[in-house]
């Protein structure tokens, strides 16, 4: 089957699924904000996907997440604002208009070079679209997940200048945040139905994370990944030390201690391996 053949079929498929009389009623109910979270989650599972190397598993992935930007656009023909057809003509020549290097006759002395030239144009767009945001912030989208929106502030506002020059400002930042983090632990221990001293307590914990994703950022490390394989290692591990539990009764009940036990050993046999 061809390219284009298979893209028809999967837009008939959506048609027949968002058919007012024929089609399917959960389909037919779905508005652009209920869809949204299963685009989200899509993506995660393509990001998945890739870390584990499974070519397979990404293939059906990537097509889940095509389901998704059909579902979009056929709920958008629906409403008569656009169709399948236009979110594809837009992203052409957005990529077009974006890469005169390629498409057209400009040249750029390296990879700085063309992304600043990127950045301009975006810029432009924007001010064509009538945006009067000049921050150098502008543009940065709310709706990604805030670890990500975290770092894209920070790049944006390095472009200027303002950045540390290096990670060990940032460490040091970390540790301030840290002790500041204590404190107000401590004063949410004095005084735990004060609603001010936890709103304080929240505000640090974000600043940690906020200075975390910058050391990432120095690091060129991808925090999402970072992430990802933390969450990894820590299912990995805990799944161990609960086969290792099973022998004695499992991991219920047991105390603090020996569940660390379970856990230290868990991590030894890991480091065993080859």
């Amino acid at each position: 089957m061809s390219p284009q053949h298979a893209i028809d079929d999967l837009l008939a498929i959506m048609a027949r699924l968002r058919d007012p009389a024929t089609g399917c009623p959960w389909d037919k109910q779905q508005t652009f904000a209920t869809i949204a979270p299963y685009t989200i989650e899509e993506a995660y599972e393509v990001a998945d996907a890739i870390d584990r190397g499974d070519m397979a598993d990404l293939k059906d992935e990537l097509g889940d997440l095509l389901l998704q930007v059909v579902f979009h656009a056929r709920m958008a023909q629906d409403a008569g604002a656009f169709a399948f057809g236009d979110v594809v003509a837009a992203i052409c020549d957005k990529m077009t208009r974006r890469h005169p290097h390629v498409f057209g006759d400009a040249s750029f002395e390296d990879a700085e070079a063309q992304l600043a030239d990127w950045e301009a144009r975006k810029r432009a767009e924007r001010a064509a679209k009538g945006e009067s945001d000049a921050s150098a912030l502008a543009g940065i989208a709310r709706g990604m997940p805030e670890w990500q929106r975290a770092v894209k502030l920070q790049h944006k506002a390095a472009k200027v200048g303002f950045d540390w020059p290096g990670p060990e400002p940032v460490l040091e930042k970390l540790a301030e945040e840290i002790a500041e983090v204590r404190a107000e632990f401590a004063a949410v221990a004095r005084a735990p139905d004060d609603a001010q001293a936890r709103d304080r307590l929240e505000d640090e914990i974000g600043d940690v994370l906020f200075v975390c994703a910058n050391l990432a950022r120095h690091a060129k490390v991808d925090v999402g990944s970072a992430l990802r394989r933390a969450n990894h290692k820590f299912e990995r591990r805990f799944r161990a030390m609960e086969a290792l539990a099973d022998v004695d009764g499992g991991l219920a009940g047991k105390s603090l201690a020996a569940q660390d036990a379970y856990w230290d050993r868990a991590k030894a046999a890991e480091r065993k391996r080859p």
